[in-house]
């Protein structure tokens, strides 16, 4: 049958002969790019870092900077996305660079927490934002009320919770459809939420222009007020305490900036993956970039620096379109991030689950993940990351003192920040690897810049990891150690799932990447 299929199928293809489907083009990877970016995040974050930085220019600045590390991070996965056009993304370039352990390390840190939590996270952003158009969706109104754990932990179900896990469920559905379901999704609610989120940056320059905000704002631009302090004699007053104040604040821009390179977690999927690939990462990354940096410039031109800091809920957007709209501003701003939240998730949970695919079929995750539906698409990698991700809405963390209750997933995607700015740094660092290991591979896209722009990505991301460790170990050091205890597991999966095949990985990943029709051939008749 392989013979038969290599006979029949010369050349480039449009579709894999019975594996994926090749079904993105260039505008549907930018779609899945701007709409993985564009979460919750932009419309929240702004002001927990403008009390951590307390200055209007201080705040332009760190979104500046993360746009540079952001921008400059995706222009570097070019080169290794057009060298290794193969699913999985980011475990397969470490896997590549370095070892399987590595890839490994970081599938495990997306699987348990990065990807389903975000997942998660979203999802019940999107339920509390349909609280403000129906009350009933509420994280308060309990179907099944908490049951504690521990002290400080337990599991509850709300109307909110409730209706998260729905929309995980629905949305793993539609993509276990097949790949053009799901990029109907994407394509829809991403464009929607880009034209929105164009709308309330108008609304924000042009009808809600605040002369007294713009005044304060940017003639005192570097005037620091209302910041939180940053550690016991340390505030953003001095040059060094901004820089630390510029470099903690990453935590929030980084994170709403975050899952630029999911695209290439799917690259089976994607036409002419090796031009298409940097072209998506380039055009999405700069197009929301300039998008963040202007919504935040639309927040300053409306509020005072200290209504944005004190905006309740850290709702920056709901604060501005308030001052704007008094009347329906805040159900505006509900049904943008419900918009938005739809097309986020649904990216994450198409690109992810082909991260688990690949790893299954490299032996170290469940096998039946490795394996293809009817509308050839990993749908057992999709159902069980759909499981866990709605798993994850349901624990709760229970604070005593106050008598309050948190998500179990935020203080879990708190603590892995800095665990997946490790592995960007690291895979980033694989570019320099890759051209010494393989010097003569084929790169069809080189990055641009080098060795000045992957280099500069890498100071700057082991800086403001540097700080973040010293300043907020309470955040960084438990995210190290969640990754840390994937080790005994991949070396138990090595005995006990047949990992030892990670042995001949490299030289197989290469091949492919070499020849893509020879290894789609060899990939269906393997399953």
């Amino acid at each position: 049958m392989a013979d038969q299929s290599t006979k029949t199928a010369p050349g480039p293809r449009t579709e894999a002969s019975e594996g994926f489907v090749r079904g993105l083009g260039l505008f549907d990877s930018v779609m899945v790019v701007v709409g993985i970016m564009i979460g919750s995040g932009i419309f929240i974050v702004s002001a927990d870092m403008a009390r951590k930085i307390g200055s209007s220019g201080g705040l332009l600045l760190a979104w500046a900077i993360t746009g540079a590390l952001t921008i400059a991070a995706a222009l570097s996965y070019g080169e290794l996305a057009s060298m290794i056009p193969r699913a999985g993304g980011m475990y397969t370039y470490l896997t590549e660079a370095y070892s399987p352990m590595w890839g490994f390390l970081y599938g495990w840190t997306l699987f348990g927490v990065i990807q389903t939590g975000t997942i998660a996270a979203v999802a019940v952003a999107f339920a509390r934002f349909t609280g403000v158009l129906w009350p009933g969706i509420s994280e308060a109104n309990y179907l099944i009320a908490p049951v504690h754990i521990t002290s400080g932990y337990a599991i509850s179900l709300s109307t909110a919770q409730l209706l998260g896990i729905v929309v995980i469920i629905l949305l793993t559905w539609t993509n276990c459809r097949g790949l053009e379901y799901g990029k109907i999704v994407q394509n829809l609610f991403t464009a929607t939420k880009t034209i929105a989120l164009v709308g309330l940056i108008v609304v924000g320059l042009f009808f809600g222009w605040n002369a007294e905000a713009v005044r304060e704002n940017f003639t005192h631009m570097w005037h620091v007020s209302g910041q939180v302090p940053l550690a016991t004699g340390l505030d953003a007053v001095t040059i060094f305490g901004l820089f630390v104040a510029l470099s903690i604040a990453q935590s929030g821009s980084l994170f709403a900036a975050d899952s630029w390179h999911d695209i290439t977690f799917a690259a089976d999927e994607v036409r002419d993956p090796q031009r298409t690939l940097p072209r998506a990462l380039a055009i999405g990354t700069v197009l929301v970039i300039v998008l963040y940096l202007l919504a935040n410039v639309a927040y300053l031109a409306v509020l005072p620096l200290h209504a944005l800091q004190s905006a309740p809920d850290d709702r920056v957007a709901t604060a501005m379109l308030r001052a704007v709209f008094p009347s329906y501003g805040p159900a505006v701003v509900a049904l943008l991030i419900m918009i938005s939240a739809v097309g986020c998730i649904n990216g994450l949970v198409l690109a992810g689950a082909r991260v688990y695919y690949a790893m299954s079929r490299h032996g170290l995750f469940f096998k039946s993940a490795g394996k293809l539906n009817r509308s050839r698409v990993p749908g057992w990698a999709l159902v069980v990351q759909g499981l866990w991700a709605a798993f994850l809405v349901l624990p709760r963390t229970y604070d005593p003192l106050t008598h309050t209750y948190g998500n179990l997933y935020s203080n879990l995607l708190d603590y892995i920040i800095s665990s997946a700015l490790i592995f960007y740094v690291l895979t980033i660092a694989g570019i320099f690897r890759l051209r010494k290991k393989q010097p003569d591979a084929e790169r069809p896209y080189r990055v641009p810049g080098y060795p000045v722009v992957p280099a500069l990505y890498i100071v700057g991301a082991f800086i403001v990891l540097v700080l973040l460790f010293v300043y907020r170990p309470a955040t960084t050091w438990p995210g190290l150690v969640i990754t840390l205890f994937g080790l005994p597991i991949y070396l138990l999966l090595r005995r006990t799932m047949g990992a030892e095949r990670a042995c001949w990985l490299t030289p197989v990943m290469l091949s492919e990447a070499k020849h893509p029709a020879r290894s789609e051939v060899k990939l269906t008749t393997e399953t």
